[in-house]
């Protein structure tokens, strides 16, 4: 019901291809990015971790931590990936979660 009141308020719905139309590269390297930032809030919670107490392991503090589950375009996929080995994750996981 919000949809359609806000579409008949001229805001359109859909895909980030459809708004930016990115390059096949340019899609992809968002996906990575989503699916890694995705994964690393399934691992934190899985583990029972709090951001904050997570963010005391990594050194970064605990915005950064929610930016980057929430995929904030901002942050490099290093911080991501970095992020993720401190959380325990391993390489096989990571190539997983890169090619699905």
């Amino acid at each position: 019901m919000k949809q359609r009141r806000l579409e008949e308020e001229v805001w359109r719905f859909g895909t980030v291809d459809e708004f930016l139309d990115p390059s096949p590269e340019e899609s992809a390297y968002i996906d990575i990015k989503l699916n890694l930032s995705s994964y690393l809030e399934k691992v934190r919670s899985k583990q029972k971790l709090t951001q904050i107490d997570f963010s005391k392991t990594t050194h970064l503090n605990q915005s950064c931590l929610a930016r980057i589950e929430t995929g904030d375009p901002t942050l490099s996929l290093d911080l991501i990936i970095q992020v993720l080995l401190a959380l325990g994750v391993t390489r096989n996981e990571l190539a997983r979660i890169i090619s699905p």
